[in-house]
């Protein structure tokens, strides 16, 4: 891969963890939900999503009645494989919530995600993530 499609790809790629961030954060379920594959996997809490219709479901859709929030994501490392049509990610966050006056981190820790290029765009093909003080699963 040359160096233009490598610096390409990174670049599209830090804008899907991006596109991530602001679609679940403005509550937008359906634009949230087209960033992953069909057969996208996505482990939180425990628990294990699977397909875009039940990451739609289930995390796309916040709460109702949860305070606002805003994802603060950093020290973001990419890796696209030599054959361009796959890569990982590992992204650092932290969560910030609205309470009373003023505003807390309610969560932090670490995104690790498999990506996958599809004729469109780049999508999450799974996305673990792991919260600080979690051991990272040794497949993530």
């Amino acid at each position: 891969m040359s160096e233009p499609d490598l610096a390409a790809d990174e670049s599209a790629i830090r804008r899907l963890l991006a596109e991530y961030c602001h679609a679940y954060d403005d509550k937008r379920a359906g634009d949230f939900a087209a960033l992953f594959t069909e057969d996208a996997e996505f482990r939180v809490f425990g628990g294990v999503r699977k397909g875009r219709q039940e990451i739609h479901d289930n995390i796309g859709v916040q709460q109702p009645g949860m305070p606002p929030g805003q994802h603060v994501t950093y020290n973001s490392v990419v890796e696209v494989d030599a054959d361009g049509r796959t890569a990982r990610a590992w992204t650092d966050f932290c969560y910030l919530r609205k309470e009373g006056d003023g505003h807390v981190i309610s969560n932090a820790g670490r995104y690790h995600d498999r990506l996958v290029r599809d004729p469109d765009r780049w999508r999450f093909r799974s996305r673990v993530i792991v919260f600080l003080g979690e051991d990272p699963p040794a497949d993530a």
